[in-house]
């Protein structure tokens, strides 16, 4: 984890940075799905790009995945 300082108010706090990559599985385990829902999500456009690949596999900071998934529109029912 990376801390970028700021003067630890409300108005500029200090943030932590997660640079723990996440492969489809850890993803997979944070929004409670299958990998390949995942997968699908990714072959349809639903899924930021990888921040890294490596051996031909996509990894995301968990940081993106949060932020995906804060972006996201809700699925509640009217």
């Amino acid at each position: 984890m990376t801390l970028i300082p700021g003067s630890g108010t409300a108005e500029e706090p200090t943030k932590t940075i997660d640079r723990a990559l996440w492969s489809y599985k850890e993803i997979a385990a944070y929004i409670n799905v299958r990998p390949d829902k995942v997968r699908w999500y990714r072959k349809h456009g639903l899924l930021p790009t990888p921040d890294h690949v490596e051996g031909g596999k996509p990894y995301w900071y968990s940081d993106t995945v949060r932020a995906w998934m804060a972006s996201r529109p809700s699925r509640r029912e009217p």
